[in-house]
């Protein structure tokens, strides 16, 4: 039987690279958003896995996750801004339309 740490981390590697897939290969920012949140959750859950089923179980993978749920929740909403912005200036949430180089 396999150590209980490996569903965790095949459920992490999952949403990991679905994370990534969107993150890569979307166009609308909000989708960009969203997978970086992905990716971020499956971060949080190997953090609290290993923490719990690691070598040297302690507390500081629950408290590293909170500090990243934290940092998740002020990117999504320093992005959402962001993105709320372009869309009253530019009237789209295409990044491969956003440069604001130009006018």
């Amino acid at each position: 039987m396999s150590s209980p740490i490996t569903s965790y981390l095949l459920v992490a590697l999952i949403l990991f690279c679905i994370g990534l897939y969107g993150a890569l290969t979307k166009r609308n920012a909000v989708v960009i958003l969203l997978s970086i949140e992905l990716m971020l959750n499956a971060v949080n859950i190997n953090l609290v896995a290993f923490a719990k089923y690691g070598m040297f179980p302690n507390i500081s993978g629950q408290i590293f996750s909170l500090f990243t749920i934290t940092v998740a929740a002020a990117e999504a909403a320093v992005g959402l801004a962001i993105l709320i912005s372009l869309y009253r200036n530019r009237n789209t949430v295409r990044v491969d339309e956003m440069n604001l180089m130009k006018r």
